[in-house]
């Protein structure tokens, strides 16, 4: 886990997936894949075998063991919903966010089908949890917009929409269900450009529907130069957080333990 993560909108992040696959535009420049691929063959590295998808139930409780809440972007470095996580998994990681509830976490896909498949039936549980924030990716029209209906018709308390990278002028967006909007634009080698009235377009249907606007980057090669003032100010809004005390440490390893015991039985596979 990263304790003080480099993503804006994030305190921490949260890994018991690695590995992606692309799917769609937005995946063509991959942060996390670029990242990972660093350290392909790289005999111990959590990272030896790349950017290939791979479950890390070791990683499950991770949770459990940190003292003060945090808000969690969780698997950063991949899509708990994509093809190849077991349903068995994507419970087992539901069930630690419904549990370690003195903590907000953030899960986002670009698998918005799956999502609202498993939030319907099996993750019904979690989706109804205010400390879970279930998210879809958003870069065009094409791609994007589709994801956002199929959020909207998941049963999550709270729903969100990350625009980033934002390709193009997604014009009018239905925001009804929609809890928080983060905007941003694609960062590193090969950046493709964002334009200001795109995301001036977003900020202003964020306001005339409520929506809090975070607005993450301008992005570009040199992203820190470019910085992330939208008209000479930063927008920081975010939903409304429930927050909880940290259990006793004692609890906390109790708990952990419990779970331990209600999955070490599965076999966990990459499917």
């Amino acid at each position: 886990m990263s304790l003080n993560s480099s993503i804006e909108w994030t305190d921490a992040t949260w890994n018991p997936v690695r590995g992606c696959v692309k799917i769609s535009p937005g995946c063509k420049h991959c942060y996390a894949e670029t990242f990972a691929e660093r350290f392909r063959g790289v005999k111990g590295h959590p990272y030896e075998q790349g950017f290939d998808l791979r479950l890390v139930p070791e990683k499950l409780t991770e949770p459990f063991s940190w003292r003060s809440p945090k808000l969690v972007f969780v698997n950063s470095m991949s899509d708990l919903f994509q093809t190849g996580v077991p349903d068995d998994y994507a419970e087992a990681v539901s069930r630690v966010m419904a549990m370690a509830n003195w903590h907000t976490y953030q899960v986002l896909t670009k698998r918005s089908e799956r999502l609202l498949e498993l939030l319907s039936g099996r993750l019904r549980f979690a989706a109804e949890q205010e400390n879970i924030w279930w998210g879809v990716s958003v870069e065009d029209r094409k791609h994007g917009l589709p994801r956002v209906d199929h959020l909207r018709r998941a049963p999550a308390k709270v729903r969100f929409l990350s625009i980033e990278p934002l390709l193009e002028d997604l014009g009018e967006i239905d925001l009804s269900g929609i809890t928080w909007v983060i905007v941003g634009g694609e960062s590193g080698p090969g950046a493709r450009p964002m334009k200001r009235e795109w995301v001036v377009s977003i900020r202003k249907q964020c306001r005339d529907q409520r929506v809090p606007f975070f607005f993450k980057q301008w992005g570009g090669v040199r992203k820190a130069k470019n910085g992330r003032l939208l008209d000479g100010r930063t927008y920081d809004e975010y939903p409304q957080r429930v927050l909880r005390p940290v259990p006793e440490r004692a609890d906390c390893i109790a708990w952990a333990a419990e779970f331990g015991k209600s999955f070490h039985a599965c076999a966990f596979a990459v499917g």
